[in-house]
């Protein structure tokens, strides 16, 4: 056995699990890819390792203890766990094979005996020492140390009990419970990395249920590495913690209900056959698996570093309005850091006393807007002088106010710093926002969330950090004139059942444009959307991404299905005008109730803004196919309804006159899961 290992995943090649071929000890772990889920530190490679020396480092303990210093293991990068169960622990594996993989990885880097360790539980702690292993097991012989050394809660762990309590476990001990003792040495140092290695895999990685799933060869690939990414992602706060509890919610349901079906399954095997309880047992077993199986796919949706962005989760804001003040009186919220006599008086003459004869006002005057925003009742206004602001928290605004700046977006900045999961969270009724900029740093969710309601936002600028803006169902949404950058995922996400209407705005430098989400539900709406004279650029990826399913499971019908009507909705794109007039926002809504007259329009764009006709082509069958499906399932009720076309739909999609330049992938694409 090689003396000493390297910090976290670097096992020397004798370490390897079977069936996958030998790497030499100076081979380098390949790099990782940049992007938005990718855990980035810069010691993950060997280089830093070596800095860091080649012997694990004690873990020392707080204030006076009985017990020997302990290894410090649990620090591992993300690269160091993934490396070591990739290459040395799992390699190619089926679930089924995960432990006698695992045992074949102990016997080649475990120590059998001779060393100590913390037997570590919820109620008490104990030195043992190790005088054999059980690999197949994954459990260690033991023998109380001596001197004796236990620390309890209670007082109740005398010499005598814990000789008892070894005595009814046969001296054996789960791997996972053990914490070897320190040794400055190197030859335990493989010993307490192996079981840490183990004791992590079992806490965070495997699931009661995986040797029940399709037992294929890329158990690593299909499970552990996005188990493993989710696990590091949310430590470094990459996941909003909305979705944290999500997730753990459906882990502990999913438990609970496969615990259920596991004693089901076992009591119907003790039953007589053609019992009536066994009939009755058998359809809760089948319920019960259907919910396991549906619980398991939410589960690998948020484990998958993309689907968990792409789909996001149904987040309910708990923001309460308060509503009218008592005394019916509405009023004008002033901030500024520091007032001075100039600044008033210009306040007076162009905001609050612009009309000599309108009634006096209430003015209150703050010094960050987050405290303005938190004193306002129904119908207020926040003006917000020209200056820098930072804010640690965040602008939750549950009811209709103004949210305006005095002067050009670029002399009132508002910055949020900290690790808060949102900056600004709306569901008031009508939301106005003007001439602000946000900036946003240690982002977790979207610089701007609309839950529900209206919000409009009128000559600002987002400097986003994580998404842009977010529009979940049923909410509206209104940009104009305004600037978003910097997102490092979609520059807004626009949910199935919103209302998007976006006019004169530059979107650039996200990792995508715009998102639209056909959701996984297909009851939701497909969003209506107007987007006209937008400049999207400089995307990494599309201007404008369509998200649906490849196929919906109630639509199977062929080719032959598709109506006449279908095909004259499509928009043919071969016919190009010389330049792309400018489209007036109001004489396009004015117009709206003729659609075919918008298509008609959009189809004379230019090349430069070619990809209007696509994305309209797009949403137009999206929304038939589901008003098939809905036809159908009436139908299959009995329920007949008269012919209704597209041009008799609500559904209302104008996208004229926006430009699509320099973005990676092309002006649009579509993601189907």
């Amino acid at each position: 056995m090689a003396d000493g290992m390297r910090l976290g995943g670097g096992l020397e090649p004798e370490a390897m699990a079977p069936g996958r071929p030998d790497r030499t000890a100076e081979e380098e772990p390949a790099p990782p890819e940049e992007g938005l889920f990718q855990v980035e530190d810069s010691c993950s490679d060997r280089s830093c390792l070596d800095k860091r020396g080649n012997s694990l480092q004690n873990f020392v303990l707080e204030g006076k203890s009985p017990f020997p210093e302990i290894f410090q293991t649990s620090q591992l990068l993300f690269y160091e766990r993934f490396r070591a169960y990739q290459d040395y622990i799992l390699a190619d594996c089926k679930a089924s094979e995960v432990r006698e993989f695992t045992a074949e990885f102990l016997e080649k880097v475990l120590e059998p005996s001779g060393w100590q360790a913390v037997w570590h539980t919820n109620v008490f702690k104990v030195l043992v020492e190790v005088t054999d292993v059980d690999f197949l097991a994954l459990k260690a012989v033991v023998k109380l140390a001596e001197p004796y050394a236990c620390e309890s809660e209670v007082n109740t762990f005398t010499l005598e009990c814990m000789k008892e309590l070894l005595e009814l476990k046969e001296y054996q001990l789960p791997l996972q419970e053990l914490w070897v003792a320190f040794d400055d040495s190197g030859v335990f140092d493989q010993t307490a990395l192996a079981i840490e290695h183990v004791r992590f895999f079992y806490q965070y990685i495997w699931r009661s249920w995986d040797e029940e799933e399709d037992d294929e060869y890329d158990y690593f690939v299909r499970c552990v590495e996005p188990r493993l990414r989710l696990h590091y992602d949310i430590l470094e706060d990459r996941v909003p913690s909305g979705l944290i509890v999500d997730y753990r919610n459906l882990l502990t349901q999913c438990e609970e209900s496969y615990r259920k079906f596991l004693n089901l399954r076992s009591s119907l095997s003790n039953c007589n056959s053609d019992s009536e309880q066994e009939n009755i047992s058998m359809v809760e077993g089948l319920k019960l698996y259907s919910e396991i199986e549906q619980l398991k796919q939410k589960l690998k949706l948020i484990e998958n570093p993309l689907l968990r962005y792409v789909f996001g989760y149904q987040k309910n804001s708990n923001i309460q309005a308060k509503g009218v003040r008592p005394n019916g009186r509405k009023v004008t919220h002033v901030v500024s850091s520091a007032m001075m006599s100039g600044l008033l008086r210009s306040l007076l003459r162009d905001r609050l006393c612009e009309d000599p004869f309108k009634e006096d006002i209430e003015i209150q005057f703050h010094s960050d807007p987050l405290s303005a925003i938190n004193a306002c009742y129904e119908g207020d206004t926040v003006i917000v002088c020209p200056g820098h602001y930072v804010v640690h928290g965040t602008f939750s605004i549950a009811d209709s106010i103004d949210l305006e700046g005095y002067g050009l977006p670029d002399d009132i900045v508002i910055e949020k710093r900290g690790k808060g999961d949102t900056f600004v969270d709306c569901t008031g009724a009508d939301i106005k926002i003007s001439s602000i900029k946000f900036v946003q740093h240690d982002a977790i969710e979207g610089i701007l969330i609309i839950h529900r309601g209206k919000t409009t936002v009128e000559n600002c600028v987002l400097q986003c950090e994580t998404t842009g803006v977010t529009v979940r169902t049923s909410a509206e949404f209104l940009m104009k004139n305004s600037d978003l950058y910097g997102a490092k995922g979609a520059g807004l996400e626009i949910y199935p059942g919103s209302k998007c209407i976006l006019s004169d705005n530059g979107i650039h430098h996200c990792k995508e444009g715009i998102l639209i989400k056909d959701f996984l539900d297909e009851h939701y709406d497909i969003p209506k959307i107007s987007m006209v004279n937008n400049v999207i650029h400089n995307n990494e990826g599309y201007g404008v991404v369509l998200v649906k399913p490849t196929i919906f499971s109630e639509l199977k019908e062929s080719d032959q299905d598709k109506t006449e009507e279908n095909e004259a909705i499509k928009i043919q794109t071969s016919g190009e005008a010389d330049a792309a007039a400018r489209v007036d926002l109001e004489e396009l809504i004015h117009c709206a109730t003729d659609e075919r007259a918008i298509y008609e329009r959009a189809a004379g764009l230019s090349r430069q803004a070619e990809g209007n006709c696509e994305i309209i082509n797009e949403l137009v069958a999206a929304s038939t196919q589901k008003g098939q499906m809905k036809k159908k399932r009436l139908s299959e009720l009995g329920i007949t309804q008269a012919d209704d076309n597209l041009m008799s739909q609500e559904m209302f999609v104008a996208i004229v006159g926006n430009q699509f330049k320099w973005n990676g992938k092309g002006s649009f694409g579509t993601f189907l899961f």
